[in-house]
């Protein structure tokens, strides 16, 4: 005889398979001019993105099947049915927590794009800090033209949030490699170090191994002045992690010598940065062991 949880199980698992979505096309073709927007945004040079031959940049998967703001309308019974059953065990709280993207074949301009989606899996109960719940991976096929061209697979956490709050944690450690060690060396001398290509003088951030625009492997550095504007930004509310005391603005700030990076504004108030707003560079110790660079908002 089954126990109540393996009985919650069963009722959950029943779901794996089910679609997500009907049959979805693309609101537009693979196509030039959206290629060169991610590409502007994302510091992209690559020329295989670029001319008569042209692909798309695979990171691109999801983006020829989002709807925009209106959004698509067709998510189907069984998912939303899922979700109730979900927030009827007390798992009420919602939370993205990663995607995985295969590629099978490269999508070019004029491609015509559809899309299934379909519950992949509901896991068992699982309990992470934020608190108990049950992650669920829904994995979108994208054809072009009828044939597979990827896999996007997303997935989130459903759960009941902590009746215990933690002690304030550590903010998290960067991950430091041999590809960016360079960096975190400057940061923690208290100097932001920009790569530079010596083939062609390109300059480069976040830190590669090689040049993204020539390919070239080797390079040297160069200190940036520690002057830029904000580029781009959002305000995070919610959900609050460990470390963070939500409000706080996040940008994307344009460094004088013409590369980009993330990084928090202070200084202000959340609510008074402004794309175009002058930051300049300082360095916040968050412990006895992180030193991060941040951008203090300036007054215009």
């Amino acid at each position: 005889m089954g126990t109540r949880a393996d009985d919650i199980q069963a009722r959950l698992a029943a779901y794996e398979g089910l679609r997500v979505a009907a049959t979805g096309t693309g609101r537009d073709p693979v196509n030039l001019p959206m290629i060169r927007h991610w590409c502007e945004a994302m510091g992209d040079t690559s020329p295989a993105y670029r001319g008569p031959g042209a692909i798309a940049p695979p990171t691109m998967l999801q983006a020829w099947t989002m709807a925009g703001l209106s959004g698509h309308g067709d998510r189907s019974g069984p998912y939303d049915e899922l979700l109730r059953l979900l927030d009827g065990l007390g798992c009420t709280s919602v939370v993205a927590t990663d995607c995985e993207q295969e590629y099978l074949r490269p999508l070019r301009p004029g491609d015509t794009i559809t899309f299934d989606t379909v519950i992949e899996s509901v896991s068992g109960r699982k309990t992470t800090k934020l608190g108990t719940g049950h992650f669920v991976t829904t994995r979108t096929d994208i054809r072009a033209d009828g044939v597979l061209a990827g896999t996007h697979r997303f997935r989130i956490l459903k759960y009941a949030p902590a009746r215990t709050p933690e002690p304030k944690a550590k903010r998290p450690r960067p991950v430091v490699n041999r590809d960016n060690a360079g960096f975190w060396r400057g940061v923690a001398e208290h100097r932001l170090l920009i790569q530079r290509c010596t083939g062609c003088g390109t300059l480069r951030h976040p830190w590669l191994p090689g040049c993204n625009a020539c390919g070239g492997p080797d390079w040297d550095t160069v200190e940036a002045s520690g002057e830029g504007t904000v580029h781009s930004y959002v305000v995070m509310h919610h959900p609050p992690f460990p470390a963070f005391d939500p409000p706080y603005a996040v940008a994307l700030v344009q460094l004088a010598e013409g590369v980009r990076m993330v990084s928090n504004v202070v200084g202000v108030p959340y609510d008074k940065v402004r794309i175009g707003m002058p930051v300049r560079l300082e360095f916040t110790a968050y412990d006895d062991e992180l030193t991060l660079p941040v951008f203090r908002g300036v007054a215009a």
